[in-house]
């Protein structure tokens, strides 16, 4: 099967200004497709990325469909930075209802597809409906065409990729056998970066569509304001070099840099979050495996941070170096401090196609449940033996591989011990123990993907920076729903939230404060706070790229809107106050060591953040908060 496109290519300039407004919606079941435009209005609400692809879902999804049914729709869309050349914009975003959560689920991506996507002409694209039997799509400036991927099932996410052979300007999306098998937490791979969390690559497989490929470099995107754009862009990259870690430590040691954090501040997970530090975490530290592996960038394009890194292992072989999430996970939260395992177990997961934060934590439930006699898996903390076995087993829904691929809450309710079933709303936990950081307990409880780290990363200012106290209440509710508006902005521009680092910290006030006083400030005044907090780096980047004049109070509305939108879809699904918990290990199990006992108080800090962002009593937004956003209008 071969067949043409469905449309004839449109006339544009060489050069793109600002937006193409071009979108295609291609129909999987009927293999056929439109163009569409998106109104001014909706550009300047939601301005790109999540927000507009979020956006774009709420239209046309019906509440209570099955994620893995031929109606559920998968939006791709980019952000108002793509392909400009700003620093760290090569990203794009991903939304669609989550066949592990049964709730919008969304997911920022960097690798080449979103730029090739722009420079071939389109702003973004729908896929809905399901094809017959399995499919790629290649796109390019003047069409679309649907052709046969028979030939290509089953092969993982590299071979996939080789076999599509995308040139320079082209980037694919393709999935690999847990996507084709309908595993829970299967990913898209996009290069070597990933659509990781909440299996979107099981909505993929579910539509038999293995593969996204794009031919991109037929326009240039340039920003519409160019002297301005050029001026901020330096800027921007000055403050990235300048801060430690933007500059620093994750370009020398990638995110693996924050395992030194996270152990002194006693929120590492191991055993399955039991404790909140180990004596063995230099083993796998992103410094230990620098030196082991004489490690080098392996960034996206753009990138000023450079926190992706490839290494060479003892037989000579170059292997990704994995993120701290994957480290920790796989590591300590297993048990584990050797690095060639974790590095393998990255590489498995990433061409089968799977997300690694859900696989891992899938594992370390399995191996407590295991220890405590409620299953029998071969599993054991400390010991590596079984898991790459379980792994494959788990793509290819075999055996018990089958059950662990419906991941950690499901096995809890058939099985027990949801104590420590290490999820909220569905979505397995990352690397971060909230009873070390009680903010970032409250943001898991109420991100709106579930147990979500980069919805609001607190962690970061209560226990890297210590601007708040980590066990403490605190001030943290504003802070919380601060940095989701914060980052639901960034992710609609669509940037690395890696800069807000750089952007934030190397502002004025806060770079040149003294900490105490900034500090007593963040801690007593935190509505004051977060007024002098400067995002005019991310305004005038947006301003330049598309010409418009959003104030620094427009662009914060352009986040709180999206993230007021992303939970009332969510309420349409079913979710409300009783969703918005962690598990009981946390509420009512102290750290084992933890002389002090500290669990997670959430009940006042949860009250708070309801009022704050004008939720009723049982979590659902007013209709006063979504008026006055526009979205109901």
């Amino acid at each position: 099967m071969n067949s043409g496109s469905c449309m004839s290519r449109r006339f544009i300039e060489e050069e793109i200004a600002g937006y193409s407004n071009r979108c295609l919606d291609i129909d999987l079941t009927g293999k056929c497709l439109s163009e569409f435009f998106i109104a001014e209005e909706d550009r300047k609400l939601y301005l790109g990325g999540k927000g507009l692809a979020l956006k774009l879902l709420f239209d046309r999804l019906k509440p209570g469909i099955d994620p893995l049914g031929e109606e559920n729709i998968l939006v791709f869309m980019t952000g108002v930075l793509s392909g400009t050349g700003a620093p760290c914009s090569a990203r794009f975003a991903a939304v669609a209802k989550s066949p592990l959560t049964n709730i919008i689920t969304s997911s920022s991506c960097g690798g080449p597809f979103g730029i090739a996507l722009r420079t071939a002409g389109y702003d973004g694209l729908i896929i809905r409906g399901r094809s017959e039997i399995p499919i790629y799509i290649t796109i390019s400036s003047s069409g679309v065409a649907f052709q046969d991927a028979r030939p290509l099932w089953g092969q993982d996410t590299k071979s996939t990729q080789d076999a599509l052979s995308p040139g320079k300007h082209d980037g694919a999306l393709v999935i690999g056998p847990a996507g084709e098998n309908g595993v829970l937490y299967a990913n898209i791979a996009s290069g070597h970066r990933f659509l990781g969390r909440g299996g979107l690559g099981a909505v993929m497989g579910s539509k038999n569509l293995k593969a996204l490929l794009v031919r991109g470099g037929t326009y240039r995107i340039v920003p519409t304001k160019r002297k301005m754009f050029d001026k901020v862009r330096k800027v921007a990259n000055r403050k990235i070099n300048a801060n430690e870690f933007t500059g620093i430590k994750y370009r020398q040691f990638g995110t693996a840099a924050n395992f030194d954090y996270c152990n002194s501040g006693k929120m590492l997970p191991v055993m399955n979050f039991r404790r909140g530090s180990h004596e063995s975490v230099r083993l796998v530290s992103g410094e230990a495996m620098k030196v082991k592996y004489d490690t080098k960038p392996n960034p996206c394009k753009p990138c000023s941070i450079i926190c992706g890194h490839k290494g060479t292992m003892p037989d000579g072989s170059v292997h990704s170096i994995p993120e701290y999430e994957t480290a920790a996970l796989f590591g300590p939260n297993l048990g584990i401090f050797d690095t060639e395992s974790i590095i393998r177990w990255n590489d498995i997961c990433n061409r089968l196609g799977m997300d690694t934060i859900s696989v891992a934590v899938t594992l370390s439930y399995t191996m407590e449940a295991t220890e405590k006699g409620l299953l029998s898996s071969g599993l054991s903390f400390g010991s590596p033996e079984g898991i790459d076995e379980a792994l494959l087993a788990i793509a290819n829904r075999r055996g018990f591989g089958d059950e662990l691929a419906n991941g950690t809450r499901w096995l809890s309710q058939k099985y027990g011990g949801s104590e420590f079933a290490m999820h909220v709303k569905g979505l397995e936990f990352a690397a971060y123990d909230p009873r070390g950081a009680f903010g970032q307990g409250l943001s898991y409880a109420v991100a709106n993907r579930g147990a979500c780290h980069l919805e609001s990363s607190v962690f970061v200012t209560e226990v890297f920076m210590g601007f708040l106290d980590p066990l403490s209440t605190r001030a943290k509710a504003p802070i919380v729903k601060f940095f989701e508006t914060l980052n639901g902005m960034i992710n609609s521009l669509d940037i690395c939230q890696f800069t807000a680092y750089a952007f934030v910290l190397e502002g004025f006030v806060v770079k040149y404060t003294p900490k105490p006083l900034l500090s007593f400030v963040m801690r007593t005044f935190p509505a004051l706070a977060v007024r002098f907090i400067d995002i005019g780096l991310f305004r005038d980047l947006a301003n330049s790229a598309t010409g418009y004049s959003l104030s620094r109070k427009e662009l914060i509305e352009v986040g709180e809107r999206i993230h007021i939108l992303e939970r009332w879809m969510n309420t349409q699904e079913g979710i409300s106050r009783r969703d918005d918990t962690l598990p009981a290990r946390f509420l009512s199990e102290s750290r084992e060591d933890d002389d002090q006992g500290y669990t997670v108080p959430l009940g006042m800090m949860l009250n708070d953040y309801y009022r704050l962002w004008k939720y009723d009593s049982n979590g659902i937004p007013v209709k006063a908060i979504l008026e006055s956003l526009n979205i109901l209008n």
